[in-house]
């Protein structure tokens, strides 16, 4: 027979609230289990009947009984006071932020919002909050590549302005080549998406070959007419331009926008606007090939066309992309450029135009 050990005195009162709670299914589990337990000790329980009943210990059931003899049902209750609220004063943003511009130790390359959080001894929502605000994004970055040119602000005034008030009745296009497209064949079968999965491609291809693609933009329509080749020779070019300036009007002004490819600065390039007098070409600046329009073209071809694309031939690559181009130009809208920002003055070292 199991020790009856002493009775803990407990009033009617205080019997009559332990039993309500001990019988709830609403309270806190913990708040429950010790309602039974100084019920068990009001009762004479011995420790170990306690223990094995409610799968405690003795220091557990010595602990609640002190309590309860100090506090009584207060003194079931639990207080968790928590940490005191962090406040972000001037001085820790100010040293958040600091710190953000400075490189971490450990030889990371940048900060994440936990990094930097358990370095000062702050939460991670408060550097983040603090990021947010002053606008900082460590985990970004943005590459740039600045001109050398002495005469950018000119070149790209004289390009901007055909973009924003090109001459009355004269033709503009963008040109430019796409070189060293590769027509590449998976060599495992492409798994389409499917629900809660994405379309999947083998590692392994195949190359075919390469071709070049000749590309001009017509600033009004947005219209694109493109030509591919095996090459991209001064000749190729000279071939190119004469079929962009066919698709004009007899004697209408030509103006061309394009980059400082040397293929297109030789003596056939001359010849022919020599032949040609109402075509003007017009270099954008030294590294500033983003003035050029073609090339947001270019980069959308690429996502949609050439990135994912498989190709069983060079001639299957060129067909995809004359059938693209074709449809393309169908419904093609003109891309209207305008500042962001009218106080600011374009520099040498942007990067990208600002095409809508």
């Amino acid at each position: 027979m199991p020790f009856i050990a002493e009775r803990l005195q407990v009033s009617d009162s205080q019997r009559a609230e332990l039993q309500q709670i001990a019988q709830s299914r609403v309270l806190p589990a913990g708040f429950v289990f010790r309602a039974k337990l100084i019920l068990m000790l009001a009762e004479g329980c011995a420790y170990s009947v306690i223990k094995e009943l409610l799968q405690t210990t003795g220091p557990t059931i010595a602990r609640w009984k002190q309590r309860f003899l100090e506090a009584g049902l207060e003194g079931l209750d639990t207080y968790h006071p928590g940490q005191k609220a962090a406040v972000l004063t001037p001085g820790l943003r100010a040293k958040i932020l600091a710190a953000t511009r400075k490189k971490p130790k450990d030889g990371s390359t940048h900060w994440s919002c936990r990094k930097l959080a358990s370095t000062l001894g702050v939460s991670k929502d408060m550097v983040h909050r603090v990021w947010r605000e002053a606008g900082l994004k460590p985990h970004r970055l943005e590459r740039y590549l600045a001109s050398d040119d002495p005469d950018f602000e000119r070149k790209a005034a004289d390009i901007i302005g055909l973009y924003l008030n090109p001459p009355q009745h004269a033709a503009v296009f963008c040109v430019d080549e796409k070189t060293a497209i590769q027509a590449l064949d998976r060599l495992d079968p492409v798994l389409p998406l499917s629900p809660g999965r994405a379309e999947r491609h083998g590692f392994e291809y195949y190359r075919h070959g390469t071709l070049s693609l000749y590309a001009a933009l017509d600033t009004k329509t947005g219209r694109v007419h493109g030509k591919t080749a095996a090459r991209h020779t001064s000749l190729d070019f000279v071939e190119f331009l004469g079929e962009v300036v066919a698709q004009c009007r007899r004697n209408q002004e030509v103006h061309i926008i394009l980059d400082n490819l040397s293929a297109h600065k030789t003596q056939a390039v001359r010849e022919f606007l020599e032949a040609h007098p109402r075509v003007r070409l017009h270099f954008t600046p030294t590294y500033s090939s983003w003035l050029n329009q073609v090339e947001i073209w270019f980069a959308k071809i690429e996502r949609d066309v050439i990135a994912r694309g498989v190709f069983t031939s060079v001639p299957d690559l060129a067909r995809k992309l004359r059938r693209y181009i074709n449809a393309y130009s169908a419904n093609a809208q003109p891309i209207r450029w305008k500042y962001s920002d009218v106080s600011r003055r374009i520099h040498s070292y942007e990067v990208a135009a600002t095409g809508h």
